[in-house]
């Protein structure tokens, strides 16, 4: 059985992903994180596809949870705090 078809090698991947993103903060790899705790769930059930589609299957669900977060999360819009005096003036 390849590695990339077990649940648990994609569980170990989503932690990667998820210690990347407490250590370089900014929702990105949080999207990639839980995209491949998606597929190590569909794998579980019993989900048998190749390796093509498992990739493809990854990046979208990463792809939708990216956006969705950056959905939720982000700064709403008009709020970016801007200074008209430099403190160096």
């Amino acid at each position: 059985m390849a590695l990339w078809s077990l649940w648990w090698a994609w569980v170990c991947l989503a932690l990667l992903l998820g210690i990347a993103e407490i250590l370089l903060p900014g929702f990105i790899f949080l999207g990639f994180a839980i995209g491949a705790l998606a597929v190590a769930v569909l794998l579980g059930l019993g989900l048998a596809i190749s390796l093509p589609a498992l990739l493809l299957l990854f990046a979208a669900l990463s792809l939708v949870t990216w956006l969705l977060l950056r959905r939720y999360f982000a700064l709403p819009k008009g709020q970016v705090k801007t200074f008209k005096d430099d403190i160096n003036d």
